[in-house]
């Protein structure tokens, strides 16, 4: 999964985050969890005119964070691509498989049935 401490992560909200190639895809929004690991699985960032936009989801495996930004290994269509929640939106439950399908990631719900993704 992500190679960063999650309260690092948190640290970084309203910051750029850059595709694999230094493109801007937008603003470090929200870091979701996986339930079942505890560990960062996505972030949500803010794309698109300020005062409006969505929040896309982007998949922090890999991600880097450096000096002004937080480097994820995505390209920028791909990520602008994926899909998003409104800005004051929740992510709802039947949602979570096409996030993971999106980045052809595998989705399994918990062994109760529980969600796969939690925001903190």
């Amino acid at each position: 999964m992500a190679m960063f401490d999650v309260d690092d992560i948190r640290d970084w909200r309203g910051l750029p985050v850059v595709d694999k190639d230094g493109g801007k895809i937008g603003k470090l929004e929200a870091v979701y969890f996986d339930t079942a690991t505890e560990e960062p699985s996505f972030a949500t960032v803010k794309v698109g005119l300020p005062g409006g936009g969505r929040l896309v989801f982007v998949p922090l495996a890999g991600a880097r964070v450096s000096p002004g930004h937080l480097r994820v290994i995505v390209d920028k269509k791909t990520a602008k691509d994926a899909p998003s929640i409104g800005t004051d939106g929740e992510l709802e439950a039947a949602e979570e498989p096409g996030i993971y399908g999106h980045y052809g990631l595998d989705y399994q719900v918990g062994a109760n049935g529980e969600r796969r993704l939690g925001r903190r």
